[in-house]
């Protein structure tokens, strides 16, 4: 076994499951070492540990969104074996199917999680962690108070952030932030997954949808459409996007909002890890209509993003101001 099947190994035997003989790798994860154990009686479970935990909370947490998520609107989510300040086990997913089926399945449950779970104060009843990075859910009225203040400004503190925006970059987040009640329609709070890419979308072993990885708090559900619209998913869930659109009624300005609202998970990859997959980038594009005065005298001319990470959809800076430019 490598170091990082070791570690895992380890942590398993010091919070009691003895039983398991040998741990594999798992691909995907980005904050956490992952593998699969296999137990002595035959069975496995996915297991992930940190080699050095940002807090004894970490994976209880995660194990709660998890719970929290479970059954709503038909969403699964996996059993919860063990979590501790050590590790964390889950009982097996599957890899999703390669099918449009399974992403119209994934749009009704998503649609139902988000319609049916409404909330009347925005945040969650403790704080949480999104990777490495507590994740602030201080209970809020405003929608556009607590996305600007725990979503999007908090990260402007963390030393990635500040080293990849500039003076202005930073500026114009907080010119973005003050204008939010003008960009952005105002939903109500309801239960989200919070770190929804396309990668924590799985299957049960029944081929139904199931997801994995939350950071929940009750937030505007476009946050969770954002993720996934930004995070390439496979060709086969261009269905989901126009279903979950019409079943939860978004007016047809929805893919403009995107990179807005996708601008906290940006942050978050800046301020974790490095490369940051073109995060930087994606976010100067997003804050360049916000980095001059607005009484300007004709359009911004800053090109619209093409990052991998904006998924080539031409989303960016051009889709921002003609928002702008609309008003």
């Amino acid at each position: 076994m490598t170091g990082d099947e070791d570690l895992l190994l380890e942590r398993l035997h010091q919070s009691g499951m003895t039983d398991v003989e040998i741990v594999v790798p798992a691909t995907g994860g980005l904050a956490a070492t992952a593998g699969i154990a296999r137990r002595a009686d035959g069975s496995s479970v996915f297991v992930k540990a940190f080699d050095d935990p940002p807090a004894d909370d970490a994976f209880r947490l995660e194990a709660a969104g998890l719970d929290a998520l479970r059954g709503q609107g038909g969403l699964a989510t996996p059993d919860v074996v063990l979590a501790d300040e050590r590790v964390l086990v889950l009982s097996m997913l599957a890899p999703r199917p390669r099918t449009e089926s399974f992403w119209v399945e994934f749009a009704h449950a998503l649609a139902r999680l988000h319609t049916t779970t409404t909330h009347p104060l925005f945040g969650w009843h403790h704080d949480n962690w999104l990777g490495r990075r507590r994740q602030v859910n201080t209970w809020a009225d405003n929608g556009f108070t607590f996305f600007a203040e725990h979503r999007l400004l908090r990260w402007l503190g963390e030393p990635r952030v500040q080293a990849a925006l500039d003076a202005a970059d930073r500026a114009a987040l907080e010119r973005l932030c003050a204008r939010l009640p003008e960009l952005l329609p105002d939903a109500p709070a309801c239960l989200t997954h919070g770190d929804l890419w396309s990668q924590n979308v799985l299957a049960t072993p029944d081929g139904r949808p199931a997801v994995i990885d939350p950071a929940v708090s009750y937030t505007w559900p476009e946050v969770d459409l954002a993720h996934l619209w930004t995070t390439a998913p496979p060709p086969e869930a261009e269905v989901f996007f126009n279903l979950y659109a019409e079943l939860t009624g978004l007016d047809s300005g929805w893919r403009e909002r995107m990179p807005i609202l996708q601008l906290r998970q940006h942050l978050a990859v800046i301020a974790q890890f490095d490369p940051d997959w073109g995060a930087a980038e994606a976010t100067r594009a997003t804050l360049a209509p916000f980095r001059t005065s607005f009484q300007r005298t004709g359009p911004a001319t800053a090109a619209p993003c093409t990052t991998a990470s904006a998924r080539g959809r031409g989303i960016g800076s051009a889709s921002l101001t003609h928002l702008l430019d609309e008003e």
